[in-house]
């Protein structure tokens, strides 16, 4: 089952409402995409926390074979 870009980025805005979030869909196919979050919380974390931070906001979508979200391209960071 597909994903709409509207429901990852709600999901990462539920976590971090004060994000720049920006979502692109790679393959138009809604289960491919990119995702670029920025954001305060960030600072002071290594890449892979931010990440984490962002994967534990998408609460299991992307889980197993059986996730909604296929591929999720995430580039984060602290603003500047």
């Amino acid at each position: 089952m597909a994903m709409e870009a509207q429901e990852i980025e709600d999901l990462i805005r539920a976590t971090f409402p004060e994000a720049k979030v920006t979502i692109t869909d790679l393959a138009g196919d809604g289960n491919h995409y990119a995702a670029e979050v920025i954001d305060e919380s960030f600072r002071g974390m290594n890449r892979v926390q931010q990440q984490r931070a962002v994967y534990a906001a998408l609460k299991g979508k992307m889980d197993g074979a059986q996730g909604e979200l296929h591929a999720l391209a995430l580039t984060t960071k602290a603003p500047e």
